[in-house]
This record gives structure tokens, C-alpha cells and sequence, in this order.
């Protein structure tokens, strides 16, 4: 190897792996010179899989099975091939890995950010599922495309995914269509119709609305108005969320033999401040109204409270999947069945990664938390 010293000119560079300089003047090193360039610059030549070999006692493909998962290893083994990495400051290469084990371990999070698709609790889904896939020693991106499927399968049949796991699901989504035409395996935060063919997490709205309805119903409520996601706001007709909320309030209802009342809204604060004027217009006789969506339930109670309505004293209002801060954001802060965002957002993950292992993925349905804020109380005849 021969080095040249720099007298002047400009910083020094490597060419195929010999550290070399340009410059009008320079002079030749003796040896001990030499090895002391050797050794400084030691550290900014690329360790390689046979330094790491050498280091820890093993064969380079033995280094090589460990980095792919190719084949199993003794933990001693594991624990030495770690070390030498460490020593040596070797960086695994992404690229090779995984063109050996035919797996990027990349794996995708559409969510379709837009219109309809406001959320502050989405961040909880996108930090819950980023951990978990951190934790499996896979990387998570987050593609914000477009739910009509086309954008998601251009992206998609790249090959630079393992999967995809689907936010935001509607009942005949086109994206499940469109990823099983091209071979892409698929999860889903949230669900299709009855028919689910692929592995999925999802709230249990069930058992979310009946924690709702039976604080107010404890209160004394028996007028109670659901204020649902309007599905004609962001073209969110089949959107599984809606639906199924309204189906389960409307079972509850008819458990307790009252008069199920429903009105719908967009997801957005000034949404709410609308719903408000309707729904002391049209439901005069409520005493209690749930609110679907985080956002237009401060906008609702706002509103009410200007209009001279007390909140709770008149009126009770409950948000439901929301998020404590968001509920915090009200005046009076708000009670709130809050989304389990950050435990389906892993969930989800780990379900996809069973699923490209092959192995069966049961549904998985949890309930948000009952946090009871100052928006509601007891029905003022009742207290």
C-alpha cells in the first residue's frame, strides 16, 4: 500500500480501498510514518465478514448463516459473532441480507391521509406498530397513499416490502384486491366484511360501546344520541368503524328497550360545532349524545356550551375512540373511551410477520379504556 502525505490542496479520498491525494506538491513516507497513517486510518477501512470471522473463531459462512438467518447457530456462537461485529465496528449490509434470505425486512403502513382520515390517534397506531417491528428486527415505512388501491400496488410490487399492513379499512376495501393480484402479503388494522380472508386486529366495538353507553345509562340517561362519522365526508361509504358503531348502539339500545337516535357528522372540529345547532334541534328531549370521532367532539361541546347549554348539567357528552390528550383539549375535559392504538398498531405488526412465516393468525379484537373526564354527569332530573 503507498501513501502519500498532503503538503497542500484538498482533503484526502480512497480509491478502491488505497488512501491516495492529488496535489502539486507531496513527498514520499518512510516506513514508521506509514504505520502510523495504517493505524489511524484503520478504523475508516470497512471491516469485512472474514475480519469478523477471523475475530470470532468461526468460518465466514458461519458469520454468513448468522447475519441472513439462514441457518441456526449456537447462542455461544451468536454471542461471539456479536462481539467481533462490535469490535470491529462491521455494519451489516441490507442489501446483501436480502438478497440471501429473499426478505427486505421492510414493511409498510398505508394509512390514507386525507380528507375523512383526520386523526391525532393515528400517531399511537404508526408509534405502536414502528416499536414492534423494531423489537422483530424489521423496519417500518409509512406510505401515505391513496385507499383506491392503485397508488399501493405501484409501490407495492417494487419488491422493496416484505408486506403491507392496511390502516383505515372499509368493508370491500380495493386495496386487499389489489395487493393479492400482485403476491404481496397483507394485514389489516381493522376489517372487511363477514367473508375476512386475510389476518386482522381490530377495536371491539361491542364491547367500546357498551363501556360508553352504560356510564351514561349509570348516570341515569335514557335519551342518549349517537353522533356518528358521516361516510359521504372523504368517501368512507363501508368504513367498518361507522357501521359497526352504530350497529352495536342500536343493540344496546334495544337491550334496554329505549329509542335509538343517530345523526351523522364529518370528522372535523368545525363538523361538530355544526352537529351541535342539529342536534339541539332535532333531539331537544337528549340528555346525553356519544360522539364517534375525537375531533368533532370538542367542537360539539364548545358549541353547546355557547349556545347557553351547561356541559354536564344539561347535557353529558362522551367521546368515544379518542385519545387522553385530545379529550384533555376541551373545556369541560371530556370522558372518553379511548382508541387502543398503540397496542393494535403492534398487534397488527406481529400479525403480518406470522403470516409471512406461514403460520395461522387468529383475529384480535381489544377495547379501549373507560377515562372518565368532567363532561359528563348524572341526568339533572335524576340527580
Amino acid at each position: 500500500m503507498t501513501f502519500w502525505l498532503p503538503v497542500s490542496g484538498e482533503p484526502d479520498h480512497q480509491y478502491d480501498g488505497v488512501w491516495r491525494v492529488t496535489f502539486p506538491r507531496v513527498k514520499a513516507l518512510d516506513d514508521a510514518l506509514v504505520n502510523r497513517i495504517t493505524a489511524a486510518y484503520a478504523h475508516r477501512m470497512a471491516a469485512t465478514i472474514r475480519d469478523v470471522a477471523r475475530a470470532a473463531g468461526v468460518s465466514p459462512a458461519t458469520v454468513s448463516y448468522y447475519l441472513n438467518d439462514t441457518k441456526p447457530l449456537t447462542a455461544e456462537t451468536g454471542r461471539r459473532i456479536e462481539k467481533a461485529m462490535a469490535d470491529l465496528q462491521f455494519r451489516r449490509n441490507p442489501v446483501a441480507r436480502a438478497l440471501a434470505s429473499r426478505r427486505s425486512r421492510i414493511i409498510a403502513l398505508a394509512y390514507p391521509f386525507g380528507v375523512g382520515h383526520e386523526s391525532y390517534s393515528a400517531r399511537q397506531f404508526i408509534v405502536g406498530a414502528a416499536r414492534a417491528a423494531a423489537a422483530l428486527d424489521y423496519n417500518l415505512v409509512v406510505w401515505p397513499v391513496e385507499d383506491d388501491g392503485l397508488e399501493l400496488a405501484k409501490l407495492a410490487e417494487q419488491g422493496l416490502v416484505d408486506g403491507v399492513l392496511l390502516m383505515d379499512v372499509r368493508d370491500d376495501d380495493p386495496r386487499v384486491d389489489a395487493l393479492a393480484k400482485i403476491g404481496v402479503p397483507a394485514a389489516l388494522i381493522g376489517r372487511t366484511g363477514d367473508a375476512v380472508t386475510l389476518p386482522y386486529v381490530d377495536i371491539d366495538f361491542d364491547a367500546s360501546v357498551r363501556l360508553a353507553a352504560d356510564h351514561l345509562l349509570d348516570l341515569g340517561h335514557r335519551r342518549i344520541v349517537l353522533v356518528n362519522g358521516d361516510p359521504d365526508q372523504g368517501n368512507l361509504h363501508g368504513y367498518g368503524p361507522y357501521y359497526r358503531t352504530e350497529g352495536a348502539y342500536r343493540n344496546l339500545m334495544g337491550e334496554w328497550g329505549l329509542e335509538p337516535a343517530v345523526m351523522l357528522c364529518g370528522q372535523t372540529v368545525v363538523a361538530g360545532r355544526a352537529a351541535a345547532g342539529r342536534l339541539l334541534a332535532d333531539f331537544p328531549d337528549a340528555t346525553a349524545v356519544i360522539v364517534m370521532n375525537e375531533l368533532p367532539a370538542p367542537g360539539l361541546t364548545a358549541e353547546l356550551i355557547h349556545r347557553g347549554r351547561s356541559v354536564p348539567a344539561d347535557i353529558s357528552v362522551m367521546s368515544l375512540y379518542s385519545t387522553v390528550n385530545v379529550a384533555a383539549m376541551s373545556t369541560p375535559n371530556l370522558t372518553t373511551v379511548t382508541t387502543p392504538g398503540t397496542e393494535l398498531g403492534a398487534l397488527g405488526v406481529e400479525a403480518l410477520l406470522k403470516h409471512l412465516g406461514g403460520f395461522p393468525v387468529p383475529p384480535v379484537l381489544v377495547t379501549g379504556r373507560l377515562v372518565i373526564g368532567a363532561s359528563t354527569g348524572p341526568r339533572a332530573d335524576a340527580a
